[in-house]
């Protein structure tokens, strides 16, 4: 469809050019898209309290939910009868939902009012956390502190002996070295990412 000899053909291969371009562009976006969200999946799971306050949050939760359900179990006139029922009142105590059926017995009533105030400090204490950590992190990472170090280390340069002026230039010396190699790597990945696309 995209070939032809006479004028009418061939503006239909400039327009399936386009359309290959466009679609070409769409997935090229798409796939960086991805590149972005992956990299910020990776940097919540590693660097950021989520994971682990998800799984404090779901086993609070899990115990939480058996503790009601055995308070509740036998007690006439209860709404939570069954495991589902304490598994679902869990959730909706701590993600302050509303719940419609409440415990019956006081050790019920104590062992959701504390998971209620524990699971929400832990829920909304985890998204807190989790974007703070997560946009704090460029300000905590070691390249800002070794440039820290050498700002200070130059302010202090007066007071430094013979040896730690010695010691300094082959820091600084080394850490030139190992720029440049970097700085090669990175072009040269560049370089072969550019050639595959």
């Amino acid at each position: 469809m995209c070939q032809g000899n006479n004028a009418l053909e061939s503006s239909r291969l400039v327009v399936c050019k386009v359309k290959g371009s466009v679609r070409k562009n769409r997935m090229v976006h798409r796939l960086r898209r991805y590149r972005r969200f992956s990299i910020f999946v990776k940097d919540i799971w590693a660097h950021t309290p989520f994971v682990r306050m998800v799984l404090l949050l779901i086993a609070l939760w899990l115990v939480s939910a058996a503790a009601i359900y055995l308070a509740e179990r036998g007690v006439p006139g209860a709404s939570i009868t069954g495991l589902g029922d304490a598994l679902y009142w869990g959730v909706a105590a701590f993600s302050t939902a509303g719940i419609a059926d409440t415990p019956r017995s006081g050790l019920a009533l104590a062992i959701g009012g504390v998971w209620i105030v524990v699971g929400s400090m832990l829920f909304f204490g985890t998204i807190v956390a989790t974007i703070t950590t997560y946009f704090m992190r460029p300000m905590q990472r070691p390249g800002k502190r070794i440039i820290d170090t050498i700002e200070y280390n130059l302010e202090q340069l007066n007071e430094l002996t013979i040896d730690e002026l010695d010691l300094l230039k082959e820091t600084v010396d080394t850490l030139i070295v190992h720029v440049e190699r970097l700085k090669i790597k990175q072009a040269n990945q560049r370089a072969s990412g550019q050639s595959s696309q």
